[in-house]
């Protein structure tokens, strides 16, 4: 399974767009929003996540594995993965998370 899907929303993004998209997939949706150089270390949760940006990008590590995400991109962190969130944008970045 692919972890990043990119464009999956188009820009720019509507919570309420991706909300009713991750509802019919059994998912929630909220936001955190995040200064320049936040970072969100070594979580591993019960259940799959998904993260999208609406504003600003993120640097994701999943499983040792990096990514960055740009607006409107998704992607799925599998149940039992170590990941990590770096806002490396020079504002804030906005984005959603979800959990199933």
């Amino acid at each position: 399974m692919e972890l990043v899907t990119r464009n999956r929303f188009p820009l720019p993004v509507d919570r309420r767009l991706v909300s009713q998209a991750w509802r019919t997939r059994g998912y929630s949706c909220d936001l955190f929003v995040d200064p320049p150089g936040r970072s969100w270390n070594d979580f591993v949760h019960d259940c799959n996540e998904l993260v999208t940006v609406m504003e600003g990008r993120l640097e994701m590590s999943v499983a040792g594995t990096r990514t960055i995400l740009e607006p409107g991109d998704e992607m799925h962190i599998p149940r039992g993965a170590v990941h990590s969130v770096r806002n490396i944008h020079a504002g804030t970045t906005r984005w959603l998370y979800g959990y199933d």
